[in-house]
C-alpha cells in the first residue's frame, strides 16, 4: 500500500469547499484544514505508487480552487 500526505494551498476563502471535495475522493482517507503555510493536509492511500501519483496529479491537483500542492510520500 502506498501512502502520502498532500499539503494543499487553495484560493482565499475556498478552504471548506476544497476540503469537502477532497473528502468525496475515495482514496483520500483523511483531510484537515490547518493553520500555517498550507491550508489543507490530506492523507491519500493507493494500491501502488503509480496509482498514488495518478490520484494526486489527476484528481487532487485538478480540484477547482486548488492553487498548489506538496506531496510527501510515506516510507
Amino acid at each position: 500500500m502506498a501512502m502520502a500526505f498532500v499539503l494543499i494551498n487553495v484560493e482565499s476563502g475556498a478552504d471548506t469547499e476544497v476540503l469537502q471535495a477532497l473528502k468525496k475522493l475515495g482514496n483520500v482517507k483523511e483531510a484537515y484544514q490547518v493553520y500555517g503555510v498550507y491550508d489543507i493536509v490530506a492523507k491519500v492511500e493507493a494500491e501502488t505508487m503509480d496509482k498514488l501519483k495518478e490520484i494526486v496529479t489527476n484528481r487532487v491537483r485538478r480540484l477547482d480552487k486548488v492553487r498548489s500542492t506538496l506531496t510527501t510520500i510515506v516510507m
